[in-house]
């Protein structure tokens, strides 16, 4: 009867590590709200070279996630809504996939039915630049390229992610 505490709190703290993502949140260097979002050159599923950059004047939803990944596989149908309903108004979407494969990746894509735009982080370098260490993790940027919002953790539906695009969309 004495060990009930102790596994009720194993269970609570299990289940906070999983709601957070796939791996744990560290924080430390991570690029704060309010700065201006590091740029990065990446390749998108093409082969052509991308640069945050490139977007300048344009809102950016970054989304950092991987195919192992089971919050990120369960966001990703909320993140194809996004992509599909907010790209007339603007918004710029990229799936950054972390340390895989364009094979595994595409397969993914397919399986899953996405469109969305993805860029490969095979050698990780964005991430860490954006020091993630829990995935998935979004950043949402405004026009001028500063940091509106940034969420450790899956997004339980569509709903949930608008009102931070509502804020670098305007």
């Amino acid at each position: 009867m004495k060990k009930l505490p102790g596994i009720v709190l194993l269970l609570v703290l299990a289940f906070m590590l999983l709601f957070a993502g796939c791996t744990g949140d560290g924080g430390g260097g991570s690029p704060k709200v309010g700065s201006r979002a590091p740029d990065f050159r990446l390749q998108d599923m093409s082969g052509q070279t991308v640069s945050l950059n490139d977007f300048r004047g344009k809102p950016v939803l970054l989304n950092f996630w991987a195919t192992w990944c089971g919050p990120c596989r369960g966001e990703m149908p909320y993140m194809e809504q996004v992509y599909r309903e907010w790209k007339s108004l603007g918004l710029v979407l990229y799936a950054v996939n972390i340390g895989e494969s364009a094979s595994q990746v595409s397969d993914f894509l397919d399986y899953y039915i996405l469109t969305m735009p993805v860029l490969l982080d095979t050698g990780q370098a964005t991430a860490t630049k954006y020091a993630i260490t829990g995935i998935p993790t979004t950043y949402f940027i405004d026009k001028d390229g500063i940091i509106r919002g940034k969420v450790i953790g899956a997004f339980p539906d569509k709903e949930s992610i608008e009102p931070y695009i509502r804020e670098i969309v305007r």
